[in-house]
């Protein structure tokens, strides 16, 4: 089968997703209202909450919810077949994700730019926040514990992607400065950030940089990953227009460019996808594709990441309400764009069959190296461009998405700690600094408590993080849903994706309960328990919460 069509469908179906469906949510289920005045209007600081371009907050949201995570799942994904992941990104970035995001940002706005955390606290009430908040900082912890490694393997296993990744910081900085003194416009600095950025992918091969196997007694894999939290410290205090902004715009609009470049190639030199349309030999221990294809492909389709993102950052930085639609929604389907090209890397980019079974031999395989390797050999087959170098710009776009990941993932860990220092009165804990050591210092904990001199320990309870971060997403959609009940508003439209998401996601942690039960993997079996007390505990109070707030609506409406 030809990779086009597969292009053709999942882009025209997002696009048509964007134009038709988007503006039918905007209008009339949230009802954006383009004179509401903003949080970042009216808590203005300079720091947090700083009122935006929308094209500039896109990059931010975009970037930020992207990561490693679009990539990762399809590409392991596939291991059932194209078919199944293909639907499930595509669909899901029309009905769910846009729906979500945008959601959590017309959420958050309305109520101060708070958390979705701290807001189910209003919404809901104070014992489903406290849960809730449990759940979201367990999610925080393993995004930013994981993307350190994730980070720290792809610095090692392709030393020419340390100048690009480190280099786009600097390029960040300039760019920060010039967008925020108004130096010159922002098609300009568009244009000079993005030829910066490509000019550091080609440079990187020439100048590779690898640390030593051992500095003071750490391997490198350590050095690299405590590098990157004390960057990421740094990162989350600066104000979001000197570094977040301007690094996520710019990586958003490199993504795109790469985006094309791989897409192009998928025109010019029409690679076949080898992978079978649902894969009926799959290798023995391959799980249960339902529900696991729906945890398994989390961002590109539906994350509750992203609604930590939509409700911690970007909402306090949307300059009209109306915005949210642009940022939420296009960002979701910017990140099942980035899904979708994973697909293709990773049934196309094969040269046969076998060779794609020789890479998908357990469940697992694939992964990042599918997606380098597969999309490598569709761009140098496409549009002739070096391997070499190819293989460096689709690392650099895994790393710099993950890192903007981390970036933000690390600042939204501290407002975590500070919004419980509001909830528990403890004024220290509410100051940035303090904060912000709190959120390193327990990702570091797991990653050198659980994974030793390595630092890998995030790697521990990543098995929960696709089940977990969808229950994320369904607790975040019946927030959403409550409020919309609360106003009068129509729910079918969210009430749907909830109820199917955490049908999907209660039913995979009863299979990863047995799973780790079958293990005697004690930890995870009593993490996992947590995770799903949480889950029935806070869907019962939403649950309540929604009866009680639809029987008063009833009861204005007949007075």
């Amino acid at each position: 089968m030809s990779a086009i069509l597969l292009l053709v469908l999942g882009l025209g179906g997002m696009a048509a997703g964007y134009f038709f469906y988007s503006r039918f949510i905007a209008a009339k289920v949230y009802k954006l209202d383009p004179d509401f005045r903003t949080p970042a209007h009216e808590f203005e600081d300079g720091v947090d909450f700083v009122p935006t371009n929308r094209f500039v907050l896109w990059g931010h949201h975009f970037t930020s919810v992207a990561g490693a995570a679009p990539i990762v799942g399809p590409a392991i994904a596939v291991i059932w077949g194209w078919l199944p992941a293909f639907l499930w990104v595509v669909l899901g970035t029309i009905f769910f994700a846009g729906v979500h995001d945008a959601g959590a940002i017309w959420a958050s706005v309305r109520n101060r730019a708070k958390s979705v955390g701290a807001l189910t606290g209003e919404v809901v009430g104070g014992r489903a926040r406290s849960v809730f908040m449990i759940v979201i900082f367990l999610v925080l912890l393993m995004v930013n514990a994981v993307f350190g490694v994730v980070i720290a393997k792809l610095l090692i296993n392709n030393p020419g992607a340390v100048v690009p990744v480190w280099g786009a910081i600097a390029v960040a900085l300039v760019i920060g400065q010039l967008i925020r003194r108004r130096m010159i416009g922002l098609g300009m600095v568009s244009v000079l950030g993005v030829a910066c950025l490509y000019g550091l992918i080609f440079l990187g091969p020439q100048v590779p940089v690898a640390l030593p196997e051992s500095v003071g007694g750490l391997s490198a894999n350590a050095v690299w990953i405590l590098i990157l939290f004390g960057y990421a410290a740094i990162a989350s205090l600066l104000p979001v227009w000197m570094l977040l902004q301007p690094r996520d715009y710019i990586n958003g609009l490199q993504l795109f460019v790469g985006l094309i470049l791989l897409y192009a190639a998928v025109l010019i030199g029409n690679p076949t996808v080898v992978a079978p349309m649902i894969n009926f030999g799959a290798p023995a221990g391959t799980p249960s594709m339902i529900p696991l294809l729906f945890v398994t492909i989390a961002c590109g389709a539906i994350s509750g990441f992203h609604g930590l993102v939509a409700s911690g950052t970007t909402s306090k930085q949307l300059n009209k309400e109306t915005d949210a639609r642009f940022v939420g929604y296009f960002g979701a389907v910017g990140e099942g764009a980035l899904a979708l090209a994973a697909i293709l890397a990773a049934t196309a980019g094969f040269s046969s069959l076998a060779d794609w079974q020789a890479v998908y031999s357990a469940f697992g395989q694939g992964s990042l190296t599918a997606f380098v390797d597969g999309g490598a050999a569709i761009l140098s087959g496409g549009t002739g461009m070096n391997a070499e170098v190819a293989a460096t710009l689709l690392t650099v776009m895994a790393a710099l998405f993950a890192g903007t990941t981390m970036d933000t993932g690390l600042r939204l860990q501290r407002y975590i700690f500070q919004e419980w220092g509001e909830i528990y009165n403890q004024a220290w804990m509410r100051k940035p600094l303090p904060a912000t050591l709190l959120a390193v210092i327990s990702c570091l904990v797991l990653a050198f408590g659980a994974g030793g001199a390595d630092g890998s320990g995030g790697l521990l309870i990543w098995p929960l993080f696709g089940t977990t971060n969808q229950l994320l997403a369904g607790l975040t959609l019946l927030v959403v849903t409550v409020m919309l009940v609360r106003r009068g508003r129509p729910t079918f439209y969210t009430l749907v994706p909830l109820v199917f998401l955490l049908l999907m996601t209660l039913a995979a942690l009863l299979i990863q309960l047995k799973g780790f039960y079958t293990d005697q993997n004690w930890f995870l079996l009593g993490l996992d328990l947590v995770v799903l007390v949480a889950a029935v505990l806070v869907t019962l109070e939403c649950a309540a919460a929604l009866r009680r707030h639809k029987r008063l609506h009833e009861e204005e409406a007949r007075s």
